[in-house]
């Protein structure tokens, strides 16, 4: 926790990185930071995108990015959706937005290509 805190004191960048911390700890894929910022209009800071493989996968990503966000910033989604069809799990942090998709439905909606104007960064 310290070392999250230590690299910003901004408490969006911290929800942002715990986000990714939970995403990581069950492996998810292709995880992308789409930074909303600057565009105009935009409904919040941050998009982030990940793939899983699996229901299960997915379920457990969805539920590493709950702990961990808790953990550091004691704060619960605004809302969940797509928890029963797992196709697509979309968890609202309202700064923040995680989309947790399955490949093949990644592929399909490409929310990637939507916002031409945000800044793309790939997570290693």
């Amino acid at each position: 926790m310290n070392a999250i805190k230590k690299q910003s004191s901004d408490p969006i960048k911290i929800l942002r990185d715990s986000i990714i911390m939970g995403i990581k700890e069950k492996k998810g894929e292709e995880i992308i930071i789409m930074d909303m910022r600057h565009i105009k209009n935009a409904i919040v800071d941050y998009f982030i995108i990940c793939s899983g493989n699996s229901d299960t996968h997915l379920d457990s990503i969805s539920s590493a990015i709950d702990d961990f966000v808790y953990q550091y910033i004691q704060k619960h989604p605004y809302s969940k959706e797509g928890t029963q069809t797992k196709e697509w799990v979309l968890i609202d942090y309202l700064d923040v937005i995680v989309h947790i998709f399955k490949k093949e439905r990644r592929v399909f909606y490409a929310l990637e290509t939507l916002w031409g104007d945000a800044k793309i960064e790939s997570i290693k």
